[in-house]
């Protein structure tokens, strides 16, 4: 029987830059992917209600490594290095997108992906590119509009019924939901999900 999950409890587990470094015997993990800046580290600190779980920086693109986070013995989830920062050097970068891909392709555990997009600035080039990647490959999606807060609760709808629109042309099995880890928008149903994809052959 699969161990039950507990989000509060999840710790740091290790760091890779190659796939061949990743951890071993897992049987499921969730990944984040974002824009530099778009709040992934926030994000996992929020759902797991840990204050520096996953390191935020206001530096864009210091994530360089893969980042995992053990949530049971079974269980990860994944903090990818963010894209889309235009100051990081163009070997680094490459680097970081072989690094990435290679992740994303070859993963067996990878059992869906948040894709976390700034609600200011959605579906960046970099933001569609990697729907569109992720569709042809049938890896399970779900968007997180973060800095939700950032709005009124009626401005961040109307955006957030646009980027649903958007969503069904872009990618049509992806999901969307809005989110904050200011002022916890959106975590009970980001955990929600994430436990869904974990459990799903459980």
């Amino acid at each position: 029987m699969a161990q039950k999950i507990h989000f509060n409890n999840a710790s740091y587990l290790t760091s890779a830059t190659k796939l061949g470094e990743c951890p071993t015997d897992i049987i499921a993990e969730v990944a984040f992917i974002g824009r530099s800046n778009a709040g992934k580290s926030s994000a996992i600190n929020a759902i797991t209600n840990q204050k520096s779980l996953a390191k935020t920086s206001k530096t864009p693109g210091r994530t360089q490594m893969i980042n995992f986070f053990a949530l049971t013995l079974e269980h990860n989830l994944v903090d990818l290095p963010g894209y889309g920062y235009a100051r990081v050097m163009s070997d680094t970068k490459q680097s970081w997108e072989t690094m990435i891909t290679s992740y994303l392709l070859n993963r067996d555990a990878l059992k869906g992906l948040i894709i976390l997009m700034d609600i200011r600035h959605p579906f960046k080039e970099s933001d569609i590119q990697t729907l569109r990647w992720a569709e042809s490959y049938n890896i399970p999606v779900h968007v997180a509009l973060t800095k939700s807060d950032k709005y009124k609760n009626g401005p961040a709808k109307n955006i957030f019924f646009s980027v649903q629109k958007q969503l069904k042309e872009i990618s049509p099995t992806s999901s969307v939901s809005l989110f904050s880890a200011m002022n916890k928008t959106g975590v009970e149903q980001l955990q929600d999900k994430i436990r869904a994809w974990l459990t799903q052959n459980s």
